[in-house]
């Protein structure tokens, strides 16, 4: 090859992008697990905008235990990934595996639920929805509905989710603070329905089976509960939507289908398509670039009365 030749080559090397040259991103991801349809969205999400972005990623099922999220997360470091993401099973117990992956340079990303530690800096940067603004959408849906009628007195049972977890305390939160401006709102039944759908109808039969009281609305931390509980309602002979109101949060097609059918009267959406985001957001981390701290979805609230011409829309 001639010196001129060379000349050239090298010089056009020098105006390739950086990106060209730079080492591929290694991503260990912990997933809570497969409990729901948008759980099961949430993962399809991050898989696809891995490849398409280019990272490698190391995917670790939980099963919904928070021992086997800390097993994998471990698991990350040993293997010395570019930069660690995962989707908290509760929230506290954090602060020791996430002080071992800072001590060994690794940047830690929450996705969908936060975290409670003494020192945020042992996390990047979270992006998910805000739970509390949810649990509010949800009640403020069904103020407006008492008010249509204003001396009713509605009693409200609960579907919590995974106990300890932040949609289960910060949804329940959000929709007490609001409910509790009309004091002829009451829960008077709440338990954890662990975010799925068995689960979910087996807490709404004993619901139903302690009659000292009507049951007029249902309020399920996820729309996976609330639909075992339209069986549960179903097989009591009662009819869902109408005897008992029943609202649910996520937004999933199984929801929608739900409210076409007149079964559910409203669904409070959480977005679990977060994977595109994730992979920009890692790949920005990685660079040191500037980061926000918190993260938040835009998210909107469905009624029934939208639902069939929604449901064509709804990409999980």
């Amino acid at each position: 090859m001639s010196t001129r030749r060379r000349t050239l080559l090298t010089a056009a090397a020098l105006w390739l992008p950086v990106a060209a040259f730079a080492a591929p991103i290694t991503m260990g991801f912990s997933q809570v697990g497969a409990e729901s349809e948008w759980r099961t969205a949430n993962s399809a999400s991050i898989k696809a905008a891995a490849k398409a972005a280019g990272i490698t990623l190391k995917f670790a099922d939980a099963q919904q235990k928070q021992e086997n999220q800390v097993k994998a997360l471990r698991s990350f470091i040993a293997q010395k990934v570019d930069v660690i993401a995962f989707s908290p099973v509760v929230e506290s117990g954090w602060d020791t595996v996430l002080k071992e992956a800072k001590a060994a340079g690794i940047p830690v990303i929450l996705t969908d639920r936060a975290v409670k530690v003494a020192d945020p800096s042992l996390y990047v940067t979270f992006i998910g929805s805000d739970f509390v603004e949810e649990g509010r959408k949800a009640a403020r849906w069904l103020l407006e509905r008492a008010a249509k009628t204003p001396n009713a007195t509605l009693n409200i049972v609960e579907l919590q989710g995974t106990v300890g977890s932040a949609p289960a305390i910060d949804r329940k939160k959000g929709f007490e603070e609001v409910i509790k401006t009309n004091p002829k709102l009451q829960i008077i039944r709440s338990q954890s329905g662990e975010f799925t759908r068995a689960k979910g109808k087996e807490v709404m039969e004993s619901f139903l089976k302690q009659r000292d009281k009507k049951i007029d609305v249902l309020f399920a931390h996820n729309d996976d509960m609330a639909i075992g509980a339209i069986q549960a309602i179903e097989e009591a002979g009662l009819k869902p939507g109408q005897d008992i109101v029943i609202i649910s949060i996520d937004g999933v097609r199984g929801a929608f289908e739900a409210m076409k059918a007149g079964k559910l009267n409203v669904t409070v959406e959480c977005n679990p398509l977060l994977g595109p985001q994730l992979m920009q957001l890692a790949q920005d981390v990685v660079a040191k670039k500037p980061v926000e701290k918190r993260i938040t979805v835009e998210e909107g609230v469905f009624p029934a009365e939208v639902a069939a011409k929604e449901l064509p829309n709804r990409k999980y």
